[in-house]
Order: C-alpha cells, then sequence, then structure tokens
C-alpha cells in the first residue's frame, strides 16, 4: 500500500493524518517547519495555534459548538486534545496552546504508520499516489506558484477581503425593500436605505471614527482598487461612497417613489436565500466595531452577523469551481485539499475539512463504500459549501446555521431551533459512524 502523502501539519494535516493512520493507512507527512519558518507560526510543533488559543462556542446551540461535538463523535484527534488540554473559559473551549500542539506532535510521531518529512515541498507532482494538501493560508511562495500551475492561476486567490455576511431573518424588512438597478432583471437585491443626507453623513463620521483592527507583521497596508476598504472610501470624500457601493441611482423605494439619499445592498450569499453578504464592505475594522457600525444602516439595526468583514493576506482556492464535496480536485483526483486553503475559515473549520479528507481517502484506499456527510450536519453544510458550483462570489466561511438547510416545520424562539437543528444534525451523523 502506498503511503498517503499529507503537506502541512496544522489542524487540517494533522487531524487528515490522524483519521488515515487511525484505519490503518500509511501517511508521510510533510512539514517545512522549523526549518522554514512562515511569517506567523513560531514553533515547529503540529496544529499550531497561531493566533488564539480559543475554538470559540462550546455549546451545540451555536453552529461552531455543534461541529464540535461532531468531531467528537468521529473521534478528532484535535478535539480529544483540546478537551484534554482545556482552560477556563466561560461558554467557550481555549487551551493551553503549547501543550495542545504538543501532544499532537507526540502522539502522531510516535504512530508507526506516520512517517514525518521536514521538509518544503515544492512541487506536488513529484509525490506519488494520493496527496492531501493541507498547506494554510500562509502557504510558501514555491508551492504557492506550483498549486497555481495545478489548479489555474484564476482560481487561486492571495488576498481575503470579503464583506460581512448577515442572515436574512434578522432583517427589518420594514425599512429593507427588494429591487434591482432600474427594474433589470430579477430583484436579486435587498436595499437598505439612507432617506436623508444627516442619516448617512451620521455614518460616514462613524466609520471615520471606527477603530481598525491591527495588520499582522506580514500584511501590508495596500488596498487594490476593486476592493477598497469601505473605511477608506468614506475617508476619501463625503460622496465616495455614494458613487461606489451605497450608489442609490435607479432604486426606487415603494415607500418613497423614488431614489433613497444612499443605498446599501445586500446580495443573496446561498441558495436558500439565508445569508446575504453586504455588497463592497469589504472592511479592516475590528468586529465590535462593524456590529456597532453597520449597525447603523437602516434594516441591520438586530442584523445577525455570521461572518465579518476581513481583508488580509489569505490563499484559498475558488473551490466550488475546482473541488467536489470531497474536497478533490476535479480535474486531478489523486489531489485533495484541506484546511483554510479550502475556503473554510477558523480553526475548528479546518480541522474538520481534514477529517472529511481522511475518512474519504481511507475509504478510496480500502476500497471500501463511500460515506456521505449529510448537508443537515455541520461537516455535511461546510463540505457543501465549498464544492457547490452555484455559489457566486465565494469567500471564506465560518460554519453557522445558516449554511444548514431549515428546519420543516417552526419552531420559536432562535436558541430552540438552534438546538433543534443540532439534534437533527447528530442523529442523521449516526449514519455515518
Amino acid at each position: 500500500m502506498l503511503p498517503v502523502h499529507v503537506v502541512g501539519a496544522g489542524l487540517a494535516g494533522s487531524e487528515a493524518t490522524w483519521q488515515l493512520v487511525k484505519r490503518g493507512v500509511p501517511v508521510v507527512l510533510h512539514e517545512m517547519r522549523p526549518l522554514v519558518p512562515s511569517p506567523a507560526h513560531r514553533t515547529g510543533e503540529f496544529a499550531e495555534l497561531v493566533c488564539s488559543n480559543s475554538l470559540r462556542a462550546a455549546n451545540i446551540e451555536n453552529a461552531v459548538g455543534l461541529l464540535k461535538e461532531e468531531m467528537r463523535r468521529l473521534d478528532s484527534i484535535i478535539m480529544r486534545s483540546a478537551d484534554r488540554n482545556a482552560l477556563p473559559a466561560g461558554g467557550a473551549l481555549a487551551v493551553d496552546r503549547e501543550k495542545f500542539s504538543r501532544d499532537i506532535t507526540e502522539e502522531l510521531t510516535r504512530n508507526p504508520l506516520v512517517t514525518v518529512a521536514k521538509e518544503e515541498i515544492t512541487d506536488l507532482e513529484q509525490l506519488e499516489g494520493i496527496v492531501v494538501v493541507a498547506s494554510g493560508p500562509l502557504t510558501s511562495p514555491k508551492l504557492s506558484e506550483n498549486i497555481q500551475g495545478i489548479v489555474r492561476e484564476e482560481y487561486f486567490h492571495f488576498f481575503d477581503a470579503a464583506a460581512p455576511i448577515v442572515t436574512a431573518e434578522s432583517l427589518d424588512y420594514s425599512k429593507v425593500f427588494r429591487a434591482s438597478r432600474y427594474d433589470k432583471g430579477t430583484a436579486d437585491y435587498l436595499n437598505c436605505p439612507f432617506y436623508t443626507k444627516e442619516e448617512y453623513v451620521a455614518f460616514r463620521e462613524a466609520l471615520n471614527g471606527a477603530e481598525k483592527a491591527a495588520l499582522h507583521e506580514f500584511e501590508e497596508e495596500k488596498y487594490f482598487e476593486a476592493c477598497m476598504p469601505i473605511e477608506e472610501m468614506a475617508r476619501r470624500g463625503e460622496d465616495t461612497m455614494r458613487f461606489g457601493p451605497l450608489k442609490p441611482v435607479g432604486l426606487i423605494d415603494p415607500k418613497i417613489g423614488k431614489e433613497a439619499y444612499a443605498v446599501v445592498q445586500l446580495r443573496q450569499d446561498n441558495g436558500a436565500g439565508t445569508l446575504y453578504n453586504l455588497v463592497g464592505f469589504q472592511t479592516h475594522l475590528k468586529w465590535p466595531e462593524q456590529k456597532r457600525v453597520f449597525g447603523m444602516i437602516p434594516g441591520l439595526e438586530q442584523a445577525e452577523f455570521v461572518r465579518y468583514g476581513v481583508m488580509h493576506r489569505n490563499t484559498y482556492l475558488n473551490s466550488p469551481k475546482l473541488l467536489n464535496h470531497r474536497f478533490q480536485l476535479r480535474s486531478n483526483p489523486r489531489f485533495y485539499f484541506a484546511g483554510q486553503m479550502t475556503g473554510v475559515e477558523g480553526y475548528v473549520e479546518s480541522a474538520a475539512s481534514g477529517l472529511m479528507v481522511g475518512i474519504h481517502v481511507a475509504k478510496r484506499i480500502l476500497d471500501e463504500p463511500e460515506i456521505e456527510f449529510p448537508t443537515v450536519t455541520a461537516h455535511g453544510a461546510l463540505a457543501h459549501y465549498i464544492s457547490n458550483p452555484d455559489v457566486e462570489h465565494f469567500q471564506p466561511m465560518n460554519v453557522n446555521f445558516g449554511l444548514i438547510p431549515p428546519l420543516e416545520y417552526r419552531v420559536r424562539g432562535k436558541k430552540d431551533k438552534n438546538l433543534a437543528l443540532a439534534k437533527r444534525a447528530l442523529e442523521a451523523l449516526k449514519g455515518v459512524l
């Protein structure tokens, strides 16, 4: 049996490796650190947590809490180490990051089916057999160039400029109206109108005064004109946004029978119509500031943000055009991708993608029946999101209940509804175990 080559020993690569070797499949785990350092990592340990030591919400009424519980039931090495090295963190799961990484490193390196190769891979096609690429959002320049050649350059992105995403059910439809500009085509956009100049100016002033997130040392404050931060537009002049993403021209508000002074447009972000993104609102603002300032937009006062806007260096694929639901490259099926490179965002989501890839590859090598992760599970919802060719304007995403198909019956109250979604997911997961 040829070993599987896993490139990258981060959260996704470590989890994929574990899922393979626990099923008897040998793995060569390639990791360039510490021989070749990355701009963000500090050690050569596996599954190093680069930023926060939090794996976010613990309860299953939160989508990431559900994802973690599914991972536990699927025997995740990441979750086993996280639970073993947990720290007090209220309703979140936080870990002692050094013990967490060391735990995973020791368990994998002492496994007889794991061969650790401390080297930088620069040519994936030279690796024999099945290859799992889990090199992360800071993939080295040489490997990035190699991947570009394999997947085609236009499907490979180096810059994550993502607008915030809100849930449709949290919008105030007494203020929001549906229309397309000049009534062309179908009315696919939701529109949030600033009726007066005073409202608009107050919003602009709040943007100008809002606190920005700190840049990482490996990021530069350079912006492509096509993805200008909304706060930079506000800084450039009072009417810059009104001639850009807040342009009201051609949008007739049925409530007043004419154009408003400025309009923020929301574009549908998933097939079910449960999520909408703020068009043109990529931003460097801190997340609490986004909640505060964007809550000034008419109709978004009580909006639930499932993703905040980000602008940072991030290597990722346009996965819906490239990968199937098994995270497998459609054009060359011996290559699988896992982790943030696929467009899943966050520690837990990255590990979950590695978990799925490890299982799918093991089933293939052992000639066992394939399994499907139901879309009503958090795992299945993530796999569907990154592989759905109908997704337009693809951007990295955290797991959230908006990605999961709605219940077939009505449940009052957000917490009760989320709990019902979680219970349905865990029941459906039994068919995968």
